[in-house]
């Protein structure tokens, strides 16, 4: 997402000095460094989790884009959170820190993860061939046939990745009132596209259409082993041009929260996605199926975006074809590079 947004802004604001800082701790992270160099983005090896590899620069920041995190919902589980907590927590509140001492606006890319899993999993639905399907009468406010709204009750345990992220939201909240700093949350659904390194835990989208094409099995997973289980999912390219808009008009969003999503028209469940991989790939692959329900999975989820389409006219703009395609197309074009990198996810 970082690298995506940084080439975007670069290439449509030439005048920009852009900066991408990175630890490159996920594997396939260190392919961005040639395209950052080739567009002009500086790049800094450096850890949020280190207040002082924040201060690189002695120019300070006018804007903080906060994208970096942990992003698998099945992170802590099993095993200790610290890598969870010092990456997505501690490193947002020094990112703040950062963003209080220098005056810098702020934007927080958190997640449709914040909703808590047991009032989502129990929100009336029912099944076709292919898909689970949200009913329109629910007895939960913010739930409709549309999606989840901001309006959705946040009561309830949510994954400890999913903490980690509402836990930002509320300390991007406190620092815009104690400090003045201008602040956007944009809460995104599932974000897909070229430049993903997909694995089992995350990235799902990349991971499948890397299945089809590198011939390697995969695995519906839990709702019992259908592959019916529901996303909606949002183009990198569209949330780059949110951020741009968001970038260019920072009064109109200042101290504002938005879910930013693919909507119900642009979702898919692990289902369709396998017969849109086939068509696109022309590979079928064998998957199995596993009943059992892994900690923190979700039946269906929707990004209601409506509120943000009507205050700013946003909307999603590439479907799931064109996430696909796009995925598919950059992974035949980088294959030398993508292949021990895709082909060996387990």
């Amino acid at each position: 997402m970082g690298s995506s947004l940084a080439i975007h802004l670069k290439t449509h604001h030439a005048d920009l000095e852009i900066t991408a800082l990175d630890n490159l701790h996920r594997r396939g992270a260190e392919l961005n460094l040639p395209r950052l160099k080739s567009a002009g983005v500086k790049f800094e090896h450096g850890d949020i989790r280190c207040p002082s590899d924040l201060r690189f620069s002695k120019t300070d920041p006018e804007l903080i884009i906060e994208c970096s995190a942990e992003p698998s919902a099945q992170a802590g589980y099993g095993g200790s959170p610290e890598f969870l907590i010092q990456t997505n927590l501690n490193g947002c509140y020094h990112c703040l820190e950062l963003a209080r001492e220098t005056g810098a606006d702020f934007i927080f890319i958190s997640t449709s993860r914040v909703y808590p899993v047991k009032r989502l999993n129990d929100l009336s639905f029912h099944e076709t061939e292919s898909r689970f399907v949200l009913n329109e009468q629910q007895t939960v406010p913010g739930a409709s046939a549309e999606g989840i709204s901001e309006g959705f009750p946040l009561e309830g345990a949510r994954s400890l990745y999913g903490m980690t992220k509402l836990a930002g939201e509320l300390m991007v909240t406190e620092y815009a009132d104690a400090y003045g700093i201008r602040t956007i949350v944009n809460r995104c659904g599932l974000i897909a596209g070229p430049w993903q390194m997909g694995k089992t835990d995350q990235g799902v989208i990349s991971l499948w259409v890397a299945a089809h094409h590198f011939k390697q099995s995969l695995k519906y997973i839990g709702f019992g082993g259908s592959g019916k289980q529901v996303r909606d999912i949002l183009h990198i390219d569209d949330l780059c041009d949110l951020i741009d808009d968001q970038i260019q008009n920072p009064d109109q969003y200042s101290g504002r929260l938005f879910n930013a999503g693919g909507g119900l028209g642009g979702s898919l469940s692990l289902r369709e996605m396998t017969g849109l991989c086939q068509r696109i790939t022309g590979s079928t692959i064998p998957i199995a199926s596993s009943v059992d329900d892994r900690p923190a999975d979700i039946r269906i989820f929707l990004t209601d975006h409506r509120n943000l389409t009507a205050y700013r006219q946003w909307r999603p703009r590439r479907g799931p074809e064109t996430v696909l395609n796009d995925i598919y197309e950059w992974i035949r074009r980088e294959e030398k590079f993508l292949k021990p990198i895709l082909a060996s996810v387990s």
